[in-house]
């Protein structure tokens, strides 16, 4: 088994109800060990567009990185989730952020996600979870890395999950 560590992001429709069916949807492929509070973050790169929520998810799996890749590019589908042009508003956004220790630059996928450490909106949900997990390519914890951040965009913590998740379980108030 391989924890990975996923981002979930969205800025269209209704975002609460984005993050809640990606997360049911996750639930019913993989074991849910943690996920943290949801924040309201600003867009980076294109800025004409709403706010994002973010959170991070812990998961269990025996998937591989390329087989979890395709789950989360189909979830993403099943979503609604199009392609448009680089740091577009989208519906839902699911990326892996680290899987296990592994260090991957394969083409379509990079372990750990490779602006991870330059990403406020994602350490912040990250570091509240898993603050000791070490960065292995940096070499430093999640907590170092975001304390050493320049730029330290707007994370306000929004709220967290709480979802009736598949099996019935009411697994956390997730968060």
């Amino acid at each position: 088994m391989s924890v990975v560590y996923i981002g979930i992001g969205t800025n269209l429709g209704d975002r609460i109800f984005n993050i809640n069916r990606a997360v049911k949807l996750l639930w019913r492929e993989l074991s849910i060990l943690k996920a943290s509070s949801i924040y309201e973050t600003e867009p980076e790169g294109y800025l004409d567009q709403p706010d994002f929520l973010n959170c991070v998810i812990c998961v269990n799996t025996d998937l591989t990185p390329g087989a979890m890749l395709k789950v989360l590019k189909r979830i993403e589908n099943d979503i609604g989730r199009t392609d448009n042009f680089r740091n577009a508003p989208r519906i839902i956004d699911l990326d892996i952020l680290l899987f296990r220790e592994y260090v991957i630059e394969e083409q379509g996928l990079q372990i750990p996600h490779k602006r991870l450490h330059e990403r406020a909106f994602v350490l912040v949900p990250l570091a509240e979870i898993a603050s000791d997990i070490v960065h292995p390519v940096l070499q430093k914890d999640i907590r170092q890395i975001l304390d050493g951040l320049i730029n330290k965009s707007k994370v306000i913590k929004y709220g967290t999950l709480d979802i009736q998740l598949p099996r019935g379980e009411n697994v956390f108030n997730i968060g």
